[in-house]
């Protein structure tokens, strides 16, 4: 009996905390904007912006090569500044994407299909800004041995246009040209392809010259950076906002304040690849796989700089290719797995990964199906439901046999009102006779609770369920229900579900149990509607299977009365 009054006082208590949370988050005064420390513009870009540190690279041949601080000395970019760049633009089916021809850096991608806000389809996701307050930019460049030359983020790129559009084509070449004093000359490849969120890069390199050229490519993502305000109730707020690393074995999200206290990450890996997550978008580096290539990541003010380095060479009249695959969009899994089968692992289910990804795997599964993912989730949570039946069905056997013998224990209850100790010990033998266990009523919610915060990741993190319509007033079960009726609906299914129980034999659980669906509504109120479609499902497939389990045993009770002989009442009862 106190271990089902702990359980009841616990879950008690983290709802009341989460419905505080709740109120907190939605009523209380909203907290102030992070501070963002100003950033230059592309074409006043600071010493040292897209620099690495001051350790130096060994190329193939030997030589150390120049840091990157080193190529962008306020001489180099004064000299630079000095050419006007142009602004190229890319449509494809999925995205805009601006490059400037100053670095061939991209500074700007727009999710066509992928609107802030559902009632305000124009304003679209935007990934890479210029906005100082939201920056976001992807460098790409080369680092020459000695005193040969390599284009670097302030080199202004030939171009023959400034506008692309996939149109109908399948895959899209935007070509950028670089020609060398010394014999070396690049040309740098951006490779769209239709429905895809990678973008192909690379640098071709010829070396003209009578001497090897030796040198690597320096991939940066930069991105704002700030600390992040957490609330359970905040989905955005709470999703993991920066650095994410994968070495080959594991992957690691690299902490602000950890980069800041502990300086800037480095490690080298043939198998890796490096992000810049957000909630339900990401922008990533992923290089060849099978080639060595250093990461180094690192946090100045408000910005997040991380590099990817691959160092090559090339023998006179050799060409060589530096090959990487860019990846600037949403968190589609299926995209994701197909350009490293760990990339996946930017879609954060937290520690519950092993329970939520076969979830969103069932989900999806059935999605392919039905075409709606509200029905996916109710499709879902009746699979749940029937493959924990036999489980759930025993806990329900004890709970109807409970309710079978409450006019025995309302006897005892009266005879032993005034002896707790005596009234204690004729329960016990009474549920031992009738093989009863008081607690069972408890075993249901338990087994919910892995499943109920695995789905609540999976609607939250995956962005297939990002503003995904149901049905009716339900067009977003990513977000709350705006009217709170399926909450309100879900706290009168759970009212009728206490009638189906025996109520607790303890006043003070007996009052706890009549709170709950009280407590349940206004915690839900702000819970993900495909969240709470979840537990309205589970709720009432819960009341037609006890029903059903009531039904049985009262059956059961009835003919056994029937069949037996009349016998002396025992003196308990």
């Amino acid at each position: 009996m106190d271990n089902q009054r702990l359980i009841i006082w616990g879950l008690f208590g983290i709802m009341a905390y989460w419905t505080w949370q709740a109120w907190q988050q939605y009523y209380a005064p909203p907290p102030a904007d992070p501070e963002i420390v100003e950033t230059a513009p592309l074409d006043e870009i600071v010493d040292g912006l897209p620099g690495i540190g001051e350790t130096a690279t060994e190329s193939e041949g030997g030589d150390a090569l120049p840091s990157v601080e080193g190529s962008s000395s306020p001489e180099a970019i004064e000299q630079a500044a000095d050419t006007e760049a142009e602004t190229i633009v890319v449509t494809t089916d999925v995205f805009r994407i601006e490059i400037s021809t100053r670095g061939g850096t991209l500074i700007a991608a727009t999710m066509l299909n992928y609107p802030q806000d559902k009632d305000d389809p124009d304003t679209l996701v935007q990934l890479m800004s210029t906005d100082s307050d939201d920056l976001g930019r992807i460098n790409s460049f080369l680092r020459a041995v000695g005193d040969r030359e390599a284009p670097d983020h302030t080199t202004i790129w030939q171009t023959g246009r400034t506008d692309y559009d996939l149109g109908n084509d399948d895959e899209l070449v935007v070509s950028l040209q670089w020609a060398g004093e010394d014999g070396t000359s690049v040309e740098k490849r951006f490779i769209f392809t239709r429905g895809s969120y990678a973008i192909r890069l690379e640098h071709v390199l010829t070396n003209n010259a009578d001497t090897a050229w030796g040198g690597d490519q320096v991939t940066q993502i930069q991105r704002r950076s700030y600390e992040q305000e957490r609330s359970m109730f905040d989905v955005d707020s709470y999703s993991f906002d920066g650095a994410q690393i994968f070495d080959g074995e594991g992957a690691d999200k690299l902490k602000r304040g950890d980069l800041i206290d502990d300086g800037p990450f480095e490690v080298t890996s043939d198998a890796g690849w490096y992000a810049s997550i957000e909630h339900h978008f990401l922008s990533a580096i992923v290089p060849e796989q099978g080639v060595r290539n250093r990461y180094h990541i690192r946090v100045s003010d408000s910005l997040l700089t991380a590099s990817v380095l691959e160092a090559k060479s090339a023998a006179p009249g050799e060409t060589i290719v530096f090959e990487r695959t860019l990846f600037i969009g949403p968190k589609l899994q299926e995209q994701l797995n197909e350009i490293h089968p760990k990339l996946k692992l930017t879609v954060d289910y937290g520690f519950l990964t092993l329970l939520s990804q076969p979830m969103f795997w069932l989900l999806s599964w059935i999605y392919s199906f039905v075409g709606n993912w509200g029905l996916a989730i109710i499709g879902t949570t009746i699979v749940i439901k029937l493959v924990f039946y036999k489980l759930t069905e025993s806990s329900g056997r004890s709970m109807a046999k409970m309710r079978e013998i409450q006019p025995r224990m309302k006897a005892l209850q009266d005879r032993y009102k005034d002896d707790r100790q005596a009234l204690s010990q004729a329960m016990m033998d009474l549920y031992k006779r009738e093989k009863v266990n008081p607690a069972a009523g408890c075993l249901p919610i338990l087994i919910q609770m892995p499943f109920f915060l695995a789905f609540y990741w999976v609607l939250v993190e995956s962005v297939e369920m990002r503003q995904a319509p149901f049905a009716l007033w339900l067009t977003d079960l990513s977000s709350r229900d705006p009217f709170f009726i399926l909450p309100l609906i879900m706290g009168a299914a759970m009212l009728f579900q206490q009638k189906l129980n025996p109520a607790p034999a303890d006043p003070v659980q007996a009052r706890v149990m009549q709170i709950m669906p009280i407590m349940f509504t206004a915690m839900f109120a702000f819970f993900p509607s495909g969240l709470v479609l979840y537990w309205v499902t589970n709720t009432l497939l819960s009341i037609a299977q006890q029903w059903k389990i009531n039904k049985v045993v009262h059956a059961e009770t009835t003919a056994k009365k029937q069949g037996k002989k009349k016998k002396p009442k025992a003196k308990d009862e």
